[in-house]
């Protein structure tokens, strides 16, 4: 017999591989490339025939399997799959799957799967880089680090949460400071939406400063290659060559390749800009404006939730529904997190909810120490 942790660790591995299955089916009816159908469809199959290893392991110690519906994370990614489509949620599956390919390795029993999951990981990694079809090798490999560090993901998702939060939390403090001092609903609600605002506002040119800065230093970048083309065109051919001797071409055919592309100089800047800067000239870090304005309304959900009670309420029930609905907005956020971090939903919501309030109870303090009490 399995002891309770080894029953719990199926039943954990159940949960997970009907999570992942029913995820997959859901892009496989979304998706519109034939292809990438088919994939999605042998994944889904894949990951049920893990459930059902999980299931019988169950079973097999007494443990009735009960059918149950798809989970909340399970909706919630389905949602999210049908109102965006597959690419929105496919780095967030792929940061997922890359974190779980290990997670059967070392049980004698499970080594099959555990090679499975690996291949899992890198297809789902690969269909994801397919969404930007003009990638070098190098950007997609620096891509691929920089999510699985948790640092600028590219993640559209991830985006979104992190900057509804930023508003959310910065506004609800704020306004828990101002009422712990004590002053009028008026006074609240006005610094409310000019938290609201100003927030948004230093969002948003901070986002625009970002990539404005890292489009100057590509294009600087770029500029610097184009010069050392025009003054020094054989140091560059060698290290094209050597760029495609990197990637497995043998050295005649890489200096051939790259005496090919050197004899037309537009081309040659354009593969050295991709191949050793790791950049795409197309796109060069994106467009700053767009990027401002979508981190200006995401930052403006966030903190609009904690403003809103003021607008009909006053006083200390104005207060109770400003962290109410708070709390509400945190849990969800929370839930949302639990779509890339990895962890549960319930862990994540309840962690979202703590932080908010120790952050929001320590501002009221503040205020109320350096004001009068709320009445």
């Amino acid at each position: 017999m399995a002891s309770n942790n080894e029953l719990k660790r199926y039943r954990a591995n159940l949960i997970d591989e009907l999570h992942s299955a029913a995820l997959y089916e859901t892009l496989a009816r979304v998706e519109k490339d034939t292809l990438r159908k088919q994939v999605f469809g042998e994944l889904a199959q894949s990951e049920r025939k893990h459930a059902r290893v999980w299931a019988d392991k169950l079973e097999a110690n007494g443990v009735h399997v009960k059918s149950r519906g798809p989970g909340v994370k399970t909706v919630l990614m389905r949602g999210l799959v049908h109102v965006f489509g597959p690419a929105f949620v496919l780095p967030s599956l792929a940061a997922a799957e890359y974190a779980d390919r290990n997670k059967y390795a070392g049980h004698p029993d499970t080594a099959e799967m555990s090679e499975e999951e690996h291949r899992h990981a890198d297809v789902v990694q690969a269909m994801a880089d397919a969404d930007k079809p003009d990638a070098s090798k190098g950007a997609q490999i620096a891509s691929a680090e920089s999510w699985h560090k948790g640092v600028s993901s590219g993640n559209d998702l991830r985006a979104a949460v992190l900057g509804a939060n930023d508003g959310l939390v910065s506004n609800f403090c704020l306004l828990m400071g101002v009422a712990g001092a004590g002053t009028s609903n008026k006074t609240i609600l006005l610094t409310g939406l000019a938290g609201l605002i100003a927030g948004a506002c230093s969002m948003a040119l901070g986002e625009w400063l970002s990539v404005t800065n890292a489009r100057e230093l590509a294009k600087t970048q770029i500029a610097r290659e184009a010069d050392e083309l025009e003054h020094t065109p054989e140091a560059e051919e060698h290290e094209l060559s050597l760029i495609y001797r990197a990637k497995g071409l043998d050295s005649a055919v890489a200096k051939r390749v790259a005496s090919q592309i050197m004899r037309d100089k537009d081309k040659a800047l354009d593969a050295l800009t991709r191949e050793e800067l790791g950049l795409d000239p197309a796109e060069l870090g994106g467009n700053p404006w767009s990027a401002a304005a979508v981190s200006f309304c995401l930052f403006a959900i966030g903190a609009i939730f904690p403003a809103m009670p003021f607008l009909w309420a006053n006083g200390l029930t104005a207060v109770i529904q400003c962290i109410a609905l708070s709390v509400l907005a945190l849990a969800a956020i929370g839930m949302f997190t639990s779509l890339f971090n990895g962890r549960g939903i319930a862990f994540s919501a309840i962690r979202q909810i703590v932080i908010g309030l120790v952050a929001a109870g320590f501002t009221f303090g503040v205020g109320r120490l350096l004001g009068v009490s709320v009445t």
